[in-house]
C-alpha cells in the first residue's frame, strides 16, 4: 500500500472516530456574507457536538446565529457518511424552515475531497440519500409528523415555534425507543411550551435529556456593545427572545412573565383550605362580615377538557380569597355558586353567559339568588365602559340580561384591564394555578387566548372580576356617593326651605337624616 493510501485510510479512520476532526477538516458551509467558508468551530460548538454524541436526547437553548444548526447538519452528514441504513429525520415549525438544514447537509457534503464522497442515490430540496442507504429528510410541523418512521436520529428545529410539537413528540419517541437519538434545539419562546416544560424537566433530572444552553455570551465574538446594536435593531423584547436565551424575557405572553414571577415568588402562597367535593375549591381568606366580595364564574362546556372556573375577590383590596377550577355539571355549578356567594356575604355574583353558561344562570335564578349580576343587552355592541352605567342587578328591566356576556367588542377590554392591574400590581395573586394559567395566555393571530394544550378558565373570569370591579362596581359607587353628597347638602342646609316646603330647618340631633318641617318631623332614611 502505497503512503499516500496509507494516509487516507489513518484519516478517515480518524475522521469515523472524531466527528469534530471530520467537521474542523473537511467541512465546507455557506456563510451569508463571506460564501463558502471552512467550518472553523469555536470552543463552545466542539464541546457541544461531544455533548450531543454522547447522549441519546439532547435539548440545546441557544441564542440565535450561534451556528447550532449548522453544527447539527455537520453531525448528520457525518452519521450518514460513515455509517450504513442512518435515518435522519428534520422537523420544524414549516417546509422552508425544515429543508434549510438539508440544505447545509448538501453544501457540506459536495464539497467533500472526493476520497471522502460516496454514491447519492436521492438528492432534493427535502430529501439527500446516500448509497450507503443513510438519509436525511426534512418535513414540516403536522400531528402525524415522525409517525412510524424507524428514526436513527430525530432533529426537533427551533421547537417552541413548532405547532402540535407535543404530538409530534409523543408519536416520534416510539421509533427512537430502539435507541434512536433526538436533538431537541430553539431559541425561547415564552413559559409554559412544550419546549420550556422539557427544558425544565431536564434541569431538574426530570426526564432524560442532557441540557446545553447557550446564551449569546458563549461566542468569543460577541460583547456588550454587539448585544446593544441587537437592541438598537431589533427592540428590546425580539433582542431578548433572539440572543438571551431567557425563557421569561421572550415569547408573546399577554402579562410579562418577569411580573408574573414576582407574583409566584412574593405573593403566591398554599391555601389555607382546600374545600369542596373535588377539593379543587381554594380558600386563602374566610369571610369577614365587615366586607364586600365579589364572585366570578367561568361554565365549562363540559367536553372534559375545559374548566369551570372561579375567583373571589375582597372588593375594596382586591385581594384573592378563594378560587375553584373543577368538572361539575351545569346544575351542580349553579348550586355551588350559591352557596359560596352566600357564604361571601351575598358576594355579588357574575356569572359568563356564552354558551351553556345560561343552564347554571338559570339554576341561579330558579333558586332565586337576590344579588346576581345583570348586564344591558347592548354592552355586547360597543366598546366603551361608560356604557356600564346602565347595569342593574335585577331582572324587572327588560333591557337587561342576566350574567356577562364575553364578545368580540368586550373581550379585548377585560383583557387589557387585567393586564394594566397586573402591570401596576394593584391586584394581590395568591393562587398558583392562576399564575400558571398566565404565563401561557398569548397572543395568537392578534388574539388573547392560551396557548395550545392550555385552557384559559381561570384567567377569563379573573380578568372579568377586574372589568366589573373597575366599571359597573365604579360607576355605581360614584353614583351612590353622588347621591349621598347632594342628599348630605340638603340635609345641612340651615338656611330654611321657603320656596316648596315652608320655613323649616334641620335640628343638631344623633341621627341626621331625621329633619322636622313646619313642626313635624321627618325621616328620610328611605333615600339611602
Amino acid at each position: 500500500m502505497s503512503d499516500i493510501k496509507k494516509a487516507i485510510q489513518r484519516e478517515y479512520v480518524k475522521c469515523v472516530e472524531e466527528p469534530t476532526h471530520f467537521l474542523q477538516k473537511y467541512s465546507i458551509i455557506q456563510h451569508p456574507q463571506r460564501g463558502k467558508i471552512k467550518f472553523d468551530l469555536y470552543d463552545f460548538q466542539s464541546k457541544t457536538l461531544e455533548e450531543v454524541r454522547k447522549n441519546q436526547y439532547s435539548i440545546i437553548l441557544k441564542s440565535r446565529q450561534l451556528g447550532i444548526s449548522t453544527l447539527t447538519a455537520g453531525y448528520s452528514l457525518w452519521l450518514m457518511l460513515f455509517f450504513q441504513d442512518k435515518n435522519i429525520l428534520v422537523i420544524a415549525k414549516d417546509k422552508g424552515a425544515a429543508k434549510n438544514l438539508v440544505t447545509k447537509v448538501r453544501v457540506m457534503f459536495h464539497n467533500l475531497p472526493t476520497w471522502l464522497k460516496t454514491k447519492v442515490d436521492e438528492d432534493n430540496k427535502l430529501s439527500f440519500r446516500l448509497g450507503n442507504g443513510s438519509q436525511i429528510k426534512a418535513v414540516a410541523a403536522t400531528p402525524e409528523a415522525g409517525r412510524s418512521e424507524a428514526l436513527s436520529m430525530l432533529v426537533l428545529d427551533e421547537a417552541a415555534f413548532i405547532p402540535a410539537v407535543e404530538t409530534i413528540w409523543t408519536a416520534a419517541q416510539q421509533t427512537l425507543a430502539t435507541g434512536g437519538q433526538c436533538i431537541v434545539l430553539s431559541t425561547p419562546n415564552g413559559v409554559g411550551n412544550w419546549f420550556h416544560r422539557m427544558w425544565v424537566d431536564a434541569t431538574d433530572g426530570i426526564n432524560d435529556f442532557a441540557f446545553i444552553e447557550l446564551p449569546w455570551q458563549r461566542h468569543p465574538d460577541r460583547d456588550q456593545t454587539w448585544r446593544d446594536d441587537q437592541e438598537k435593531a431589533l427592540g428590546p423584547t425580539k433582542a431578548a427572545q433572539e440572543c438571551d436565551a431567557n425563557f421569561l424575557t421572550s415569547g408573546n405572553s399577554i402579562i410579562d412573565p418577569l411580573i408574573l414571577q414576582w407574583y409566584k415568588e412574593t405573593l403566591v402562597k398554599e391555601p389555607i383550605e382546600r374545600a369542596g367535593v373535588d377539593k379543587n375549591l381554594w380558600i386563602w381568606d374566610y369571610p369577614d362580615y365587615s366586607k364586600e366580595y365579589i364572585v366570578v364564574a367561568d361554565v365549562a362546556r363540559g367536553d372534559g377538557s375545559d374548566y369551570s372556573a372561579t375567583q373571589i375577590f375582597e372588593i375594596e383590596s382586591l385581594d384573592q380569597v378563594a378560587e375553584y377550577k373543577g368538572q361539575l355539571s351545569t346544575t351542580d355549578y349553579g348550586n355551588f355558586l350559591i352557596e359560596l356567594a352566600t357564604k361571601y356575604n351575598d358576594a355579588l355574583l357574575i356569572v359568563e353567559n356564552n354558551n351553556v353558561g345560561w343552564a347554571t344562570l338559570q339554576t341561579i335564578i330558579d333558586r332565586g339568588y337576590k344579588n346576581l349580576f345583570y348586564q344591558s343587552k347592548d354592552l355586547q355592541y360597543v366598546d366603551t365602559e361608560h356604557h356600564m352605567e346602565s347595569n342593574r342587578y335585577r331582572s324587572q328591566d327588560r333591557n337587561m340580561i342576566p350574567g356577562f356576556t364575553t364578545s368580540k367588542k368586550t373581550r379585548p377590554l377585560v383583557v387589557a384591564k387585567m393586564e394594566e392591574y397586573t402591570r401596576e400590581k394593584m391586584i394581590n395573586i395568591r393562587s398558583s394555578r392562576l399564575v400558571e394559567e398566565l404565563f401561557v395566555f398569548i397572543y395568537h393571530n392578534s388574539r388573547a387566548e392560551a396557548m395550545a394544550g392550555y385552557n384559559d378558565d381561570l384567567v377569563m373570569s379573573f380578568g372579568i372580576a377586574l372589568w366589573i370591579r373597575d366599571t359597573a362596581l365604579r360607576l355605581k359607587k360614584e353614583n351612590d356617593d353622588y347621591q349621598r353628597q347632594m342628599l348630605g347638602s340638603f340635609l345641612n342646609n340651615n338656611n330654611g326651605y321657603d320656596e316648596g316646603f315652608g320655613k323649616g330647618q334641620i335640628k343638631p340631633k344623633d341621627n341626621p337624616w331625621e329633619i322636622e318641617i313646619e313642626g313635624k318631623k321627618e325621616n328620610l332614611n328611605w333615600l339611602l
